[in-house]
């Protein structure tokens, strides 16, 4: 009588081979799931004053408030989208035009904006973001700092056609 002695090896060999001849024909190609619009945030249109301008900088600068542009589905960049931006900071309050200003989205569908350093208002460190150009949904944003000494706050947009 023969007896069959299983070793590690042979474990390993069979259960490979079984593994990979099992799933032969049955392997899909990984599929990107479909990326969801972003919702408006509750606070996000505080304050907000339609058709502010397109500026270099807002104020005297010192804090970054940067972020991406993506459309609804294919996660595609958006390039040339204007987001409006507003805060209060250390040189004004949100409400104050002069604390509003707008940019566009570059070829990699990102933004960045110069600002004064935000600070707490009622409590909480925060921005007021907006896209409202019309060719896709309108969507405010209100991000909250981690911390009022951040000197960066990002806030990442997608969009869906209007």
């Amino acid at each position: 009588m023969t007896l069959n002695r299983f070793t590690r090896r042979t474990v390993l060999a069979t259960g490979t081979a079984a593994v990979v001849t099992g799933m032969a024909g049955r392997l899909v190609p990984a599929r990107a799931q479909s990326l969801s619009p972003t919702r408006t945030m509750r606070g996000g249109a505080n304050n907000y004053l339609p058709g502010a301008p397109i500026v270099e900088r807002i104020g005297g600068g010192g804090f970054w408030m940067t972020g991406t542009v993506r459309r609804a589905g294919d996660g595609a960049p958006l390039e040339g989208q204007r987001i409006q931006i507003w805060a209060h900071t250390t040189e004004g309050h949100e409400r104050d035009p002069h604390s509003h200003g707008a940019t566009l989205t570059n070829a990699n569908g990102e933004f960045r904006l110069e600002m004064p350093q935000i600070v707490p208002a009622f409590g909480q460190p925060h921005g007021h973001l907006a896209y409202d150009s019309g060719d896709f949904k309108t969507v405010f944003l209100r991000p909250v700092m981690d911390s009022a000494g951040d000197t960066t706050l990002s806030a990442h947009f997608v969009l869906e056609p209007a």
